[in-house]
This record gives C-alpha cells, sequence and structure tokens, in this order.
C-alpha cells in the first residue's frame, strides 16, 4: 500500500515549483490515488492549500519530518495518468512550472470552487392536489399547474406579479414544493440537418488510407475547397462506430459558428464547445461532460487539446498552419507539440489539415515524421478562382488615388449587380493606422506603450491596440501647436466608410476585432453574411480562413504588403498563407470566382507564389532560405524578455543576463546568442521591454540550465522584474 504521496502545491511561486512529500493518514490510506485534488498543510502557518498527486510512494525518508494529507477534495481524480505524464514533459520542454501545466489541463473554475450550477424551482405538491385553496393561493396554485412550470420563486414572483410571502406560505402547507434541477451553462441549440456528401475519389483515398495505415500522424495539403472538413466528419463517424472519441482543434473562435454548425448538424447536440470566449461556469460544465463520457466529439481552440477524453481515437488540427495554436503565455505549448505527444501517450491517430502548411510541419512530412496526403482538385470540382495582382504604384501614376484600383472597383460593381458577394481583406483594423503633424513630424504614441495610436471614426479617438488606451483626438500639434494634423495609412473601418460612399445601396459587414468583442458577435455576423443579408464583408485575418461561403465571387486583397515587410523571419511564410486562404474563400460554389490583390511589390516571389497557388515553389524557396540563415525547422530559437516598470533597473539586469550567458555558453559552438537589445515594440503597458536571443541547437538539458541561471540571477529583484522565456515564439516582437 502507498504510504506517501508526491505533491505539487497550488502556489505561483517559482521557489515552490517541486514535488513535497506528505504522509497519507491512515484513514485516507488506498484512496489518495495519483491525479486526485487534495487539502494540505503548507509553510511555516502551516496554511491550508489545494495539491495535487503526482507521485505515490510505499517508502519514504526523514518520515519524522513530514506532514499529513488533510483531506480529499473531489470524488475522482482531475488529472489521468496521461494528464500527469504531460505535465512532466511540458515542464521540460516549456521551461515552465509544474502548476502552470496542471492549471492549462484543468477547467481554471475547478481551483475557485466552481461547481455544477444548480437553482431551487416551484413544481406543484401532487399530494395535495386538488384540495380546496382561498384565494390568492388558487390563483398561484392554477397558474403552475397550468403551465407544468419549472421557472424558481423570484421569477415566478417578477412574471405573475405574485408576492412572494404568498408563495412562501403554499410551500410551508405543502401545497407547492421546491425542487434542485442543474442548469446546464452549454449551448444546448438545435441546428439544422447537415446531410453527409459523397465522397470523391480523392477524398475516400484519404479517408481509407487514413484509417488503414499503421502510421499514427498525418497531414493533409488540400487546396482550398477540397473539402478537408467532409474528410474530418468521415473519420469521426468512423471512430464512433469504434467507440473512440475525437478532438477538433481551429485556430480561430470566428470559425467556431461554422464547424459547430455542420458538426452539430451531422452528429447532434452532444458536442462540447471549449474556446476562450466561454465563462468559467461554461468551460467547468464542457469539461464535465467530457470527464464523465457524455460526449464522444470536442470542437474548439489550442485548449480544448487537454480535454479528458478516456479513448481518444483521434486528433484534427484544421488550418494547421496558424500561429494561434502556440501559446503566448505561461505554458508557452504548442497545440500541435501537445498533440504529437497525445498521439503517443494515447495511441490516437493525428491529423494536421491546411491549404498552406506551416514549414515546420511540410519539412517533418518530408522527412517522414508525418504521412502526406495531398489533395489539389476542390471537392465538387470547381475551378480555383482567377487571381491578378494589381500594381498600386501604377495605379497612382495614373492618377488613381483610391483605396481600391480600377479593377477592384469594376469588380465590385459587376457582383453587386449580379447579387453576388464580397470579401475585402486588409490585416489592420481602426480607420487610420497612425496620426502625425505634417509641420514638425510629431507621431501621436501610447503614453504607456511604445506605439503609435490608431485613429477610430466612431467618436473620434485614438486607440493603443496594445493597452487598450483611448484619447480624444486633438485638432493641434502637442508638440508645435500646429493645426496640420493629418491621418496616415487606411484601417478596415476606413474600408468601411469608402465602401459606404462609393456603393451607398450595399449593405456592409465588418469583422475584426473591434466588431467581435462581444460573446455571439462571431456568430451574428457569420449567419448574417452566409444567409445574404448582407453584400460586402469587410475583415481582417478573421475572414481569410475556413470560412465557406457559397455565393462569394470576388475577394479583394487592400495591401498585400503589409505582413511582408515585418521583421520577422516568417514574413514571407505568413504572407503567403494569408494570400493563399483569402483568395480560397472565392468561387466555393458554383459561380466562377475572381481575386484582386493590390501590392506596391507586385514583383515580389512571394506574391506571385500565392496568386498562382503554387505552394511547393514557395516551400522550396523559403526552405533553402531557412537553411541558409539556421532558422527553424533546423534550429530551435529560445527568446529571453525581461521588462520592467525602472528602465535602468531593467537595462542594467538584461546587461548582466547577457555577460554571464555569454560566460555560460562560451564553448558551446553549437549556439549563438543576440543581444540583449530592446524588443521591436520596446514598451507595452508602461512596461519597457528587452530581449535575449539564443539560436542554435539548443537540447532541453541547455535550455533548462539557461532558465535556472536567469531566474538565479534575477531572484533578489523579482518583483520588480518580469521574465518571459520561450522557445520558438510565434512573434519576435
Amino acid at each position: 500500500m502507498y504510504q506517501y504521496a508526491g505533491v505539487v502545491v497550488n502556489n505561483d511561486s517559482v521557489q515552490v515549483d517541486k514535488i513535497f512529500t506528505y504522509k497519507i493518514p491512515i484513514s485516507l490510506i488506498g484512496k489518495v490515488l495519483l491525479g486526485f485534488r487534495i487539502k494540505v498543510p503548507f509553510g511555516r502557518g502551516n496554511k491550508t492549500l489545494d495539491a495535487f498527486v503526482l507521485e505515490l510512494y510505499e517508502q519514504c525518508d526523514n518520515v519524522n519530518k513530514i506532514k499529513d494529507i488533510a483531506s480529499i477534495c473531489d470524488e475522482m481524480p482531475l488529472l489521468r495518468l496521461t494528464d500527469i505524464e504531460l505535465v512532466k514533459i511540458m515542464k521540460k520542454k516549456y521551461l515552465c512550472t509544474y502548476l502552470e501545466c496542471i492549471k492549462v489541463i484543468i477547467p481554471r473554475g475547478i481551483t475557485k470552487g466552481i461547481k455544477k450550477k444548480t437553482m431551487q424551482v416551484l413544481i406543484v405538491s401532487r399530494e395535495l392536489e386538488g384540495k380546496f385553496l382561498n384565494e390568492p393561493y388558487k390563483n398561484i396554485y392554477g397558474l403552475i399547474q397550468l403551465n407544468n412550470m419549472k421557472y424558481n420563486k423570484s421569477e415566478f414572483s417578477k412574471n405573475f406579479n405574485q408576492s412572494l410571502s404568498s408563495i412562501n406560505t403554499m410551500i410551508k402547507y405543502g401545497f407547492l414544493a421546491t425542487q434542485e434541477i442543474i442548469i446546464n451553462r452549454y449551448n444546448e441549440k438545435n441546428y439544422s440537418r447537415y446531410e453527409e456528401k459523397i465522397l470523391n475519389e480523392k477524398q475516400q483515398q484519404s479517408v481509407d488510407f487514413i484509417i488503414n495505415s499503421n502510421k499514427k500522424k498525418f497531414l493533409m495539403h488540400g487546396v482550398t475547397g477540397s473539402g478537408k472538413t467532409e474528410i474530418y466528419m468521415n473519420l469521426v463517424s468512423y471512430m464512433l462506430k469504434e467507440s473512440k472519441q475525437s478532438i477538433i482543434l481551429i485556430p480561430e473562435i470566428s470559425l467556431t459558428p461554422q464547424m459547430v454548425e455542420r458538426f452539430k448538424g451531422r452528429f447532434g447536440r452532444d458536442i462540447a464547445v471549449f474556446h476562450s470566449r466561454l465563462s468559467d461556469g461554461e468551460r467547468f460544465d464542457e469539461w464535465m461532460r467530457v470527464k464523465f463520457g457524455n460526449v464522444k466529439i470536442a470542437i474548439g481552440a489550442r485548449s480544448a487539446i487537454f480535454l479528458p477524453f478516456e479513448n481518444l481515437g483521434l486528433i484534427v488540427i484544421d488550418e494547421e498552419h496558424e500561429l494561434s495554436y502556440k501559446s503566448d503565455s505561461d505554458p508557452k505549448f504548442d497545440a500541435r507539440e501537445i498533440a504529437y505527444m497525445k498521439c503517443e501517450l494515447e495511441n490516437c491517430k493525428l491529423l494536421l489539415g491546411s491549404a498552406t502548411p506551416s514549414i515546420e510541419s511540410y519539412y517533418r512530412a518530408s522527412i517522414k515524421e508525418l504521412e502526406l496526403i495531398t489533395i489539389n482538385d476542390r471537392a465538387d470540382g470547381a475551378a480555383m478562382p482567377s487571381v491578378e495582382i494589381v500594381d498600386m504604384r501604377e495605379e497612382l501614376m495614373e492618377g488613381n488615388r483610391s483605396i481600391f484600383s480600377r479593377l477592384l472597383h469594376e469588380g465590385i460593381i459587376e457582383a453587386l449587380s449580379k447579387k453576388e458577394q464580397v470579401i475585402l481583406f486588409l490585416n489592420r483594423r481602426g480607420f487610420s493606422t497612425f496620426v502625425s503633424c505634417r509641420k514638425c513630424g510629431y507621431v501621436f504614441k501610447c503614453k504607456k506603450c511604445d506605439i503609435s495610436l490608431t485613429y477610430h471614426n466612431a467618436g473620434e479617438f485614438l486607440t493603443c491596440h496594445y493597452c487598450g488606451e483611448k484619447e480624444r483626438i486633438s485638432k493641434n500639434c502637442p508638440s508645435c501647436g500646429s493645426s496640420y494634423v493629418k491621418y496616415f495609412g487606411v484601417g478596415t473601418e476606413k474600408i468601411e466608410q469608402e465602401i459606404n460612399r462609393i456603393f451607398p445601396s450595399a449593405k456592409t459587414l465588418r469583422m475584426d476585432f473591434d466588431t467581435t468583442r462581444k460573446k455571439n458577435s462571431y456568430e451574428y455576423i457569420y449567419n448574417t453574411f452566409k444567409n445574404r443579408e448582407a453584400d460586402i464583408l469587410i475583415g481582417t485575418q478573421m475572414v481569410a480562413k475556413g470560412l465557406d461561403f457559397e455565393n462569394v465571387t470576388l475577394v479583394g486583397v487592400i495591401a498585400a504588403d503589409l505582413s511582408l515587410n515585418l521583421p520577422d523571419f516568417r514574413a514571407f511564410e505568413r504572407t503567403f498563407q494569408l494570400l493563399t486562404q483569402v483568395s480560397g474563400r472565392s468561387g466555393r460554389g458554383k459561380k466562377e470566382g475572381s481575386v484582386v490583390i493590390q501590392t506596391y511589390s507586385a514583383d515580389n516571389p512571394t506574391i506571385q507564389y500565392a496568386a498562382a497557388n503554387d505552394y511547393d515553389s514557395f516551400y522550396k524557396n523559403e526552405i533553402m532560405m531557412r537553411r541558409a540563415m539556421d532558422y527553424p525547422p533546423f534550429t530551435k530559437i529560445l527568446v529571453i524578455t525581461m521588462s520592467s516598470e525602472d528602465e535602468n533597473l531593467l537595462i542594467k539586469s538584461i546587461q548582466n543576463v547577457g555577460i554571464n550567458l555569454k560566460y555560460k555558453l562560451e564553448n558551446n559552438d553549437k549556439i549563438t546568442l543576440l543581444g540583449p537589445c530592446p524588443c521591436g515594440i520596446s514598451k507595452i503597458k508602461n512596461f519597457y521591454r528587452w530581449q535575449i536571443i539564443i539560436k542554435g541547437n539548443i537540447e532541453e538539458t541547455t535550455a533548462q540550465n539557461i532558465k535556472n541561471l536567469v531566474y538565479e540571477l534575477v531572484k533578489n529583484i523579482y518583483n520588480n522584474i518580469r521574465v518571459s522565456i520561450d522557445i520558438n515564439p510565434s512573434s519576435m516582437f
């Protein structure tokens, strides 16, 4: 029998990031199991804390100093054995704490005490039914009986204008009773039937290959409209027949309404939906539905990868190239990497799908770590849209100073005349990208961040897209007093205004961060456009992926250069993916589609490859550059970011870290150290930011030693310095 437990306490301090040993009291022997949440006395004051059991021992040294476990919190283990293995792997791989790993696996509401939501409701007492009642009790009794109600007391009182005292009197004498019911906080909406489609030859071959192969990991490179979702559904259907469960990951909340609509329309309502827009209570309920085996399918963003299915058969990662699968908060995990781990730990199949696979995934396929499936044609035989590149330099030289090229303008007129729909893509929200003084050159910047403020037309204000700070627009320059204040650049809000001015009869929708803040705003915009209640959808990258509108025949890319010139080694890849994906929104039905790409870099190879839908040529060019420059997938990049409100303390501290790291790594010829230097955005929310970049063949032990050294060097000033360590970050800013 196990008499001791190794536990991780619920304390965020890095100093207690270790496994502590506790004695299992006689009354709990055989009841304290791996994965349980328990209560333990901790520290000199023996403060009672939650803890998680990760190890069990029969024997232990220094037993006289070991404290006893106080109690068990739950009737079941929160962590499965495979979860515990995953926690230990993640801690090493992502240089994070045990607790950070545990918290991403269990719903955050559990440690806050969230439980199932219940409500006391009124019901008719059948034992006394038919007995004589005086007014006003007769009226209350009749209303409840007539409507076969279950509202609570306060709701009934409010809706039917009945006093609480009368209701309480009836309860007291047994004419009414109360009953506790569970309130479901998840979506119980019914969806129209989404009929199963007959697969074409290539789709069926793909399904059969995945099912029958003795391999576990697959990459499906299928052009936009090739029917990847239908392949996913057929695989899920097969898993259900085998009594196995499936997780479908999607990168954006904006894609959730479409995917949920299709899957619930095909498989019914019993599908868990898991993403960041859910409340803690909703996430708790969905997690519990999975835990108790009430659902066999889950759809969600990256955190859904951790849902506790007991017999997982399939993980699908749709739009696998998306950077949003990488978390930028601790633990800085990549959902694709977690899926690889779960694939081995839980012996399930993994399918990555994309029209524009990430360079890293395609490279893995080239060295046979993933089995490659290629689909070059659209599912229904429809042609790929025709794509034309417009050089905006030539437009300007010929006198066109409009946001829209003549070709795009004419295309919009034609589409609207045919009652067809248009998508306009610009990866920048707001009305104007920055505001400056034409006389002295002053640029309006956020006082808390090193970033220019964006002008938003609604309300005449400037806003920071990093901290949310707002300020009223000034008519005069704060620096020189000049009235020559001008707006530069274009955002989605400006595009919408121009469309409304030029095409006043067209109904527009805008999908960006500003219009999707509310909980169900994605679903509203999606359904409105799908139902053809709007003619033109204007948006950021939210409209560039996955969405399927059969009446869209024209896509316009307003400025293809925006992501091309970012100081990031993934800039070309990101641009190719965005242009290819947004182009794929056109011509997905029976009507022919067209795409207009507006750019000031018309001869850039990346834009040319995207226009030609030529992934192979782009990949060959990009992988050659990555190899020459020693970038992933051939190396790892470890970024140490330090931030503080005290700029002098920050610079002094990170320079000290840099000196010590150079000394520590001077004999390692496989690693290059760059910096320290200010981050691309050197100040956010009043915190100054500097970074050190380490590039090369970084092994896990080396990364752990780097982390330990950094934290040791800043331990005396830890309250004044924030430290973030990320391996292969999604952004270098």
